[in-house]
């Protein structure tokens, strides 16, 4: 099985709007990206249909690289949490649908 994986540089995150720009830079999210959740979810749930620049087959999962784990979470709570909490969404969203889980966070 392949692995695919993106590290996300938490220390360009500083609000709102940079975590969007980091996410959308560091996955190629499609232009229309709506820089809110709604649409990251969106984005990442359909990792494997051509929602970013990677290929991702059937089956395959995606390692979600978080760098600075510790200070992101300290400087950013808010937006730390809901990556935690969007990120298992869109793991439930395939399974309530019949697809396998794709997003695996790897919290450095």
């Amino acid at each position: 099985m392949t692995i695919h994986s993106a590290k996300i540089e938490t220390r360009k995150i500083t609000d709102w709007a940079s975590f969007h720009s980091v996410f959308a830079e560091a996955l190629g999210f499609p232009d229309f990206y709506g820089q809110n959740m709604n649409a990251w979810i969106d984005c990442m749930t359909n990792i494997d249909d051509g929602m970013t620049r990677f290929t991702v087959a059937p089956g395959e999962m995606f390692h979600l690289e978080i760098d600075d784990t510790k200070d992101f979470a300290q400087r950013l709570p808010e937006i730390y949490q809901a990556l935690i909490e969007d990120s298992a969404f869109v793991n439930r969203r395939r399974v309530e649908v019949g697809e396998a889980p794709i997003l695996a966070l790897v919290l450095l």
